[in-house]
């Protein structure tokens, strides 16, 4: 899987369940919730004040090897 700002974050966390300590890192705590999980993570950044690139960068290099 290859991870872009305009991936879906729930699309993600299906994949795979451990990156969603990078969203709590973000201060993004309702992954459970739809709307959350409906979001990319160009959204999700502007919402919580993160560099978008930052993010995507350490999501890939955290599914790389899966």
């Amino acid at each position: 899987m290859v991870i872009t700002k305009d991936s879906v974050i729930g699309d993600i966390l299906d994949f795979d369940r451990t990156t969603a300590v990078y969203f709590m890192e973000m201060g993004m705590h309702c992954l459970g919730c739809p709307a959350s999980r409906g979001e990319t993570i160009e959204q999700a950044c502007d919402v919580h004040g993160v560099d978008c690139d930052e993010i995507v960068k350490k999501l890939n290099e955290h599914v790389a090897g899966k």
